[in-house]
């Protein structure tokens, strides 16, 4: 029920509007001055007010402005009962009361029916306005929930990102050494590599790329690395990188796994023969820097067209083999690394980034960082959309 207060030094206009409006169907209360009325308003919080312009003392005006400078009665309908702003001429007054806050006016002597009207009026614009109030704050409340959910959301990512990351290996030294970075996206993606000695000779290097964003993604690339480490993969020779891609598309079949694939690039290097054994399934080529001089470097890409992991139960894979030159670079990387907005819209390819991977080889400044430098000055954006990966591995 709609509570309304009457404001008026006649005690005669009080009862009448008060049963006037309560037969009404509204719950009233009456005040007979202003300092009454305003105490009154700020304990029962009225939808509606009606109040007369000409009392002794505080007069309506003035409590409409007390009222309306109130932050929790400012939505309160204010009516003015008055005999300003009827004739020509008086036009000043009913701005004077516009000005103050009042919302309608009422002109002496009181016309009932007007006055119903007016207030039927008043109620739905307050009904209103409350509505809209509620409907701000629900979406507050939705707002501070999804910031919230967001906050958590990002955390959990950093976390899975964190985890990811302490799964990595360290750098290896010596007459094969690695260098690699990993930044995982907001979004963290599904980028995950490894490298480590099958036996004394023998030196397994791969790096993949999960279809998607977010910790599901996460979480199937940490499970291919664990079995690729683990070496669990039934009756496969890891020494052979087709064997162990076809075993992998075996085990890990989208229809298996949230309809997820992924790409990888998996070789093996035999140190005593200088040989390198290959295998792709989807993903960017890997890429080997050779040459005698820094003004004689030749670019040599190590693809191929195998299906992604994940797509055909009877896909095939090939091997490929070549013999790696000292002093050669191998860079593996996926498509985060080279898929780079720019400023002026175009977007990265990966001849662009093998390109800027010669220059810094040409220039004896191969070191990652400086080329995560030349990245981050030619993107768009301070962040990436996709996880970057990239692996060097360098044959003394």
């Amino acid at each position: 029920m709609f509570k309304i207060l009457i404001i008026d030094d006649d005690p005669i206009v009080l009862m009448v509007l008060s049963k006037t409006l309560q037969n009404q169907g509204y719950e009233t209360t009456a005040a007979s001055n202003g300092e009454e009325g305003i105490a009154i308003a700020k304990c029962t919080r009225p939808a509606l007010i009606i109040c007369d312009w000409m009392m002794l003392e505080l007069d309506g005006l003035e409590v409409c402005r007390r009222i309306k400078t109130d932050p929790e009665l400012a939505t309160t309908f204010f009516i003015l009962l008055t005999a300003k702003g009827a004739a020509p001429g008086e036009e000043e007054d009913r701005v004077r009361g516009l000005d103050a806050g009042a919302d309608e006016f009422v002109s002496k002597p009181i016309e009932m029916n007007e006055l119903k009207a007016r207030v039927r009026a008043g109620l739905r614009l307050h009904q209103l306005n409350q509505d809209l109030q509620s409907q701000k704050q629900t979406l507050e409340i939705l707002n501070l929930n999804l910031q919230t959910q967001k906050q958590i959301l990002e955390a959990e990512l950093a976390e899975a990102a964190d985890y990811v990351k302490s799964l990595l290996p360290a750098p290896l030294v010596g007459e094969v050494a690695t260098e690699a970075i990993f930044i995982p996206s907001i979004q963290l993606g599904g980028d995950c590599f490894d490298y480590y000695w099958l036996d004394d000779q023998h030196l397994a290097i791969y790096l993949l790329d999960v279809s998607g964003h977010g910790v599901g993604s996460a979480l199937l690339s940490v499970s291919v690395l664990n079995v690729l480490r683990s070496q669990s993969l039934p009756r496969t020779n890891f020494y052979q990188p087709s064997a162990v891609l076809k075993a992998l598309n075996h085990h890990f079949q989208m229809s298996n796994h949230n309809d997820k694939y992924f790409t990888i690039w998996y070789g093996v290097y035999n140190r005593r023969k200088h040989q390198l054994i290959y295998s792709s399934a989807g993903h960017p080529p890997g890429v080997l820097l050779f040459g005698t001089s820094p003004t004689n470097i030749k670019v040599q890409q190590l693809d191929s067209l195998n299906m992604p992991i994940g797509f055909f139960l009877d896909a095939s894979y090939d091997d490929r083999v070549l013999k790696i030159a000292k002093g050669s670079t191998l860079y593996i990387f996926s498509d985060g690394s080279y898929e780079i907005q720019q400023p002026d819209g175009h977007i990265w390819t990966v001849d662009d980034f093998i390109d800027v991977l010669t220059q810094h080889r040409k220039s004896n400044s191969s070191d990652l960082q400086q080329v995560l430098s030349q990245i981050r000055t030619l993107s768009a954006s301070a962040t990436f959309n996709d996880d970057l990966s990239l692996l060097k591995v360098s044959f003394e």
